[in-house]
């Protein structure tokens, strides 16, 4: 017997009508394989949120204005986002990073947020590549580098979450370049833009992608290693580069990868791609009120716990799905089986 049959029966004989937990015995079978045990833990579940600028935001497609990024960064010090109250809530220490916001924050002020910035921003992706191979680089050891410290403090479950003002951008362009779906399918309102501004996205991006192809700049086979990392240079922004290092880390170290919403299941998207088995350690949070995001978890076959409308980032749809995620591990831990209970097996 495999592994995974044995703790398939082990979940089947808990007692309870086989299948009757439905999603809860596939996050415990998969939490189960994470760990290869039949026991599974969550330990000091961390949550890291990096931010960062984009060059495509002075095209007008987001209605936030591109100070709004550094105000909620300092926001976060202060304990008054989205993200802190899910963290307070669940029990996750919050790591809040720069790796490119287009602000210097003085150190002895800010002491929460930690520097690592690479750049005041990306470059503007509609006439050149967002970020050098250079850059690219040193964003994928960030988002390791603060893994390997949630690891050291041993956490075995970590989620991500972003700060930067129009960065469903490159989300939209990652998603219709590495699905070969649409564009006007990949793009929507983002922090609310009503249907002129969608419209008014939709042609800038358009427009970049055009450039970016006519360039000439990745020349590698479709959907190769080496053109996807071309992909991701050439719009991502920093914060989403290191995320996708912290991704792909965290599955090397066998942690539960949690997955937030649009724009971090486009990290995933992309963290895929580099290395596909990320897959069987991400454990998809919620499906968003963002274009496209329905269309991008149904592409990846993922299936997202949560449906709750919500679109806020920073992470809050993975944080929000935790406590399910408990209830399946407390499920193969806790719950007796029909022997012990001395009930009898009908199935």
């Amino acid at each position: 017997m495999s592994f995974k049959d044995e703790l398939q029966q082990k979940i089947d004989n808990l007692n309870k009508p086989k299948g009757s937990l439905g999603r809860l015995e596939s996050l415990a079978l998969q939490i189960g394989m994470i760990q290869h045990t039949l026991s599974p833990t969550l330990q000091h579940p961390c949550h890291i949120l990096f931010g960062g600028d984009h060059g495509i935001e002075h095209e007008g497609v987001s209605l936030s204005p591109r100070e709004v990024t550094w105000q909620q960064m300092i926001n976060y010090g202060r304990g008054g986002g989205g993200v802190n109250m899910f963290c307070r809530q669940h029990g996750f220490k919050l790591r809040v990073v720069d790796v490119g916001v287009d602000y210097e924050f003085d150190p002895e002020k800010y002491p929460h947020i930690i520097n690592r910035k690479v750049a005041r921003g990306t470059n503007n992706f509609l006439h050149e590549a967002a970020m050098s191979e250079a850059d690219y680089q040193r964003c994928m050891a960030i988002g390791a580098e603060l893994v390997d410290d949630c690891q050291q403090e041993g956490c075995n479950i970590i989620c991500f979450g972003e700060m930067g003002i129009g960065n469903t951008s490159p989300s939209s362009i990652w998603m219709h370049l590495m699905l070969d779906l649409p564009l006007e399918a990949c793009v929507g309102a983002g922090s609310g833009l009503n249907a002129a501004g969608i419209q008014h996205k939709l042609e800038v991006l358009q427009a970049a992608v055009a450039h970016y192809q006519q360039s000439g700049i990745n020349s590698f086979p479709p959907h190769s290693r080496k053109w996807t990392e071309t992909v991701i240079r050439y719009f991502g922004g920093f914060e989403m580069v290191a995320a996708i290092g912290g991704m792909i880390h965290a599955a090397h170290l066998g942690m539960v990868v949690l997955v937030d919403g649009f724009i971090m299941t486009a990290c995933m998207l992309a963290a895929s791609r580099l290395e596909p088995t990320i897959m069987d350690n991400a454990v998809f949070g919620h499906c968003g009120d963002e274009g496209g995001h329905q269309l991008m978890l149904k592409s990846m076959g993922a299936d997202p716990i949560l449906h709750l409308n919500m679109r806020l980032g920073e992470g809050t749809g993975a944080l929000c799905a935790y406590p399910i995620v408990q209830s399946a591990v407390n499920m193969l831990n806790e719950m007796d089986n029909f022997q012990h209970a001395e009930i009898t097996k009908y199935f």
